[in-house]
């Protein structure tokens, strides 16, 4: 890892288990090697680290380009993060995360897109449903619960919440689904099946 990806990884890490109790429920799902598509719900700015710290090897985070500014900037790129527009997300960024795929990275999704307001499950957008038919990566769903009370969207203050990540099955897309998907409905449909199995956590 690099030096600052490791030193994030270790002030978060320590961090969850002594403020928060993170509790791992289905570790032996978790698929550590080659390419992964990690999807999961979006409650907090801990999502992130959060999941990064499933991992023992660095993986690449999507964040909002508006972060992206001085000091930050450089942080984010050292940390992996892929800019993106939340509101109007362009093929760049999708053709970026399709590419550190298939070059055998994991790589962290949030298919609801925005964090949750009310901690409900929101609807997930095709784009998770191209990037996975496209990049052909085994598919991680996990799902978070507690990060929205630990630092709910709108407030910069920590609350001392418990914190569970509970880690699904993997989705493998048959070579027949890879090839039969080539539309929107179809790349919705790959979409809320991933969800589903969020929401199955």
């Amino acid at each position: 890892m690099k030096w600052i990806y490791w030193t994030g990884w270790m002030a978060f890490g320590a961090a969850f288990r002594s403020l928060f109790g993170l509790r791992i429920e289905g570790r032996e799902n978790l698929i550590t090697e080659g390419p992964v598509l990690v999807a999961s719900n979006h409650q907090s700015f801990l999502d992130p680290p959060l999941i990064g710290n499933l991992y023992q090897t660095e993986m690449t985070f999507l964040a909002r380009k508006t972060l992206f500014r001085g000091f930050a900037k450089w942080l984010y790129r050292q940390w992996n993060a892929i800019p993106v527009d939340q509101e109007r997300p362009d093929m760049a960024s999708l053709k970026t995360i399709i590419k550190r795929l298939k070059e055998g990275h994991r790589v962290l999704v949030f298919p609801e897109g925005a964090r949750t307001l009310d901690g409900s499950l929101g609807e997930a957008a095709p784009g998770i449903g191209l990037i996975a038919v496209k990049s052909g990566a085994v598919i991680q769903p996990v799902r978070i619960r507690g990060a929205r009370e630990a630092l709910p969207r709108g407030s910069a203050r920590i609350r001392f919440a418990r914190i569970t990540v509970s880690i699904g099955e993997p989705i493998r897309l048959t070579p027949e689904e890879l090839k039969s998907v080539r539309d929107k409905d179809g790349y919705d449909q790959i979409a809320k099946r991933i969800m589903n199995a969020i929401a199955s956590l």
